[in-house]
């Protein structure tokens, strides 16, 4: 799932770089009984967003991605949490000081 930012309580997180990423995800089609259904994966936060929550949703980078719906690589090698320093947060508005 393409996204630029991801919030949590009053925080919301984007790549420092301003660029869009993915949610690692998967999917299951529709089956008799059963509709068509998807889950975005979570992992073990990284340190930007450890202060706030231990765990956080897998966020691909755009070169990533690809790598990702393509299988290229094995799963522990891009379902981890990112370099400390790639993520910007900002208090939200209608956050109580």
């Amino acid at each position: 799932m393409p996204a630029s930012e991801f919030g949590h309580r009053n925080f919301s997180f984007s790549l420092a770089n301003s660029d869009w990423f993915y949610f690692a995800g998967i999917w299951r089609p529709a089956t008799e009984g059963w509709p068509e259904a998807y889950a975005i994966l979570t992992i073990e936060a990284n340190a930007d967003i450890a202060p706030y929550h231990d765990r956080q949703m897998a966020v691909l980078t755009r070169e990533q991605s690809v790598a990702w719906l393509d299988g290229l690589l094995p799963e522990d090698e891009i379902l981890r949490p990112l370099p400390a320093g790639t993520f910007r947060i900002k208090l939200t508005s209608g956050a109580s000081d």
